[in-house]
């Protein structure tokens, strides 16, 4: 088990949708600890922001970050950055697929064009991901971590998109981590509730009835999220929950899971009870 404040120093780690949010958050926390971080992401202003802020929040000499502008949902891209990343660097000791993107809308009146953008993102950046970058790690072993979500394991209202991929992910992770254990690649999928990024704005154009629900049990910050990540990759873990509420949300979901149907159906109703009278005044 890996254990201790150097227990990442000098290993190379590749984070995509590191230029906000969780994958950023989790940059500055593994170079803080002295690896050589490599963030990805669609966007090379928001990348070379992300770069500088980090520099600057660290207090180690000589902090060792770069960037790579990415699309994780274009194959042919991502098979491109695995080659220069192996010239450049060699193996990746972890990798972290933290790129994603959501829409909250209802079913019927989502377009298939959005649908489709959310499974391409989500689901195929993970895949591509994996699918390029695994031949370099098979011989040198590592970890890779996927970005699920809460709601990965229950779904949620206005979330038949997103909560589609983040279910996926769990069973495609679940069934690489059995693969990839003839390698000495560990796999781990995590799952964090609603979290304070930038991903939570689209939350002011998703139906009332997501925004009460994914508000429910307030938001948690990202340096949270890493903070649990790292100490499931630490102790190997499988499915990685952060925060006590999630975990006993979880807990009830797989043990009675009526009770949470019912707290969600509530949350609804509740909803759409108060839309009717503010509507009929």
């Amino acid at each position: 088990m890996m254990t201790g404040e150097n227990a990442f120093k000098g290993e190379n780690i590749i984070i995509t949708g590191g230029s906000s949010g969780i994958g950023k958050a989790a940059a500055q926390a593994f170079i803080m600890m002295g690896a050589h971080v490599t963030i990805a992401a669609r966007h090379e202003y928001a990348l070379q922001q992300s770069v500088e802020e980090i520099q600057s929040n660290v207090v180690t000499q000589n902090p060792q970050i770069d960037y790579a502008v990415l699309d994780v949902g274009n194959d042919e891209k991502v098979s491109e950055l695995a080659d220069k990343y192996n010239a450049n660097h060699g193996s990746p000791y972890i990798i972290i697929n933290s790129a994603g993107t959501a829409d909250a809308e209802y079913f019927e009146e989502m377009s298939k064009e959005v649908f489709d953008k959310v499974i391409t993102v989500n689901l195929h950046g993970t895949i591509n991901m994996c699918r390029s970058f695994i031949p370099l790690m098979k011989h040198s072993g590592g970890h890779i971590v996927n970005i699920s979500s809460m709601a990965g394991l229950i779904g949620i209202f206005g979330y038949s998109a997103y909560s589609t991929t983040k279910f996926a992910l769990i069973g495609f992770s679940q069934s690489l981590r059995c693969e990839m254990k003839r390698y000495n690649i560990n796999v781990s999928v995590l799952c964090p509730p609603s979290v304070d990024t930038p991903m939570m704005a689209m939350l002011e154009k998703a139906p009332k009835e997501t925004q009460a629900i994914e508000t429910s049990g307030g938001l948690i910050l990202p340096a949270e999220v890493v903070k649990a990540m790292i100490n499931g990759i630490r102790k190997k873990r499988f499915l990685i929950i952060p925060g006590t509420t999630a975990k006993f949300l979880y807990m009830l979901t797989r043990f009675t899971p009526w009770l949470t149907e019912w707290y969600i159906d509530g949350i609804v109703k509740k909803n759409q009870w108060n839309e009717r009278r503010v509507v009929g005044g």
